[in-house]
């Protein structure tokens, strides 16, 4: 199985500073993952800053809801 950690953030704020926030979460939770015995060589770890939201930055909910981390796995075809 390999696992994606894809971080998100809202778009209030700089570009660079929240690219680099949305890597950080990622990498946070990768860090979890692989504490908890989940081989690191499967991660793949990658931040999205502001640039995939998932609610309108217009609302304090839908803000709320774009601070993310998304993890997908993959089934390991050999």
């Amino acid at each position: 199985m390999y696992v994606d950690v894809n971080g998100h953030t809202d778009a209030i704020g700089s570009y660079g500073y929240y690219q680099a926030l949305s890597e950080r979460r990622a990498g946070a939770v990768a860090d979890c993952l692989v504490d908890r015995s989940v081989m690191s060589g499967r991660l793949h770890v990658e931040g999205f800053g502001k640039t995939e939201p998932i609610a309108s930055n217009a609302t304090i909910l839908g803000r709320a809801a774009n601070r993310q981390v998304e993890i997908v796995l993959t089934p390991y075809i050999s």
